[in-house]
């Protein structure tokens, strides 16, 4: 067989591998509800956002202040940074996580949760 068919053969069945891996690949990516989180921030945030949160009685007083909203707790949530050297360490049972964020008033917080097994402790909300 000619080097000429041989490259037609190669790049039919190169392009038609390709159509099926965007096919099937594309379809599990488009489905609703699949995040493809690797990194660690993005793993420690998606488990923080699945699990119910609760308020302690310190971050009640402060939402009350009208300066920072639960809008922007779930936006840090969502889009934070955790602070890996002063997180994931045993703290009542959980796990203390230390996220920093922005508020939509463009503010920096800083955001303390404890991670039980089954629940998400909002603990401390501060301006940075």
């Amino acid at each position: 067989m000619k080097l000429k068919f041989r490259l037609a053969y190669y790049l039919f069945g190169l392009l038609l591998g390709i159509f099926f891996v965007i096919k099937f690949l594309g379809a599990k990516a488009d489905a609703k509800g699949v995040e493809f989180c690797y990194l660690p921030n993005c793993r420690v945030l998606k488990e923080l956002r699945n699990k119910p949160l609760d308020y302690s009685s310190e971050v009640k007083t402060i939402l009350n202040e009208n300066w920072i909203s639960l809008e922007d707790i779930k936006k840090t949530l969502q889009y934070g940074d955790v602070d890996f050297s002063k997180s994931n360490k045993p703290y009542k049972n959980g796990k203390i996580y230390l996220i920093e964020g922005k508020t939509t008033k463009d503010e920096n917080i800083s955001v303390t949760v404890i991670n039980y097994s089954s629940k998400v402790l909002l603990e401390k909300i501060e301006k940075k």
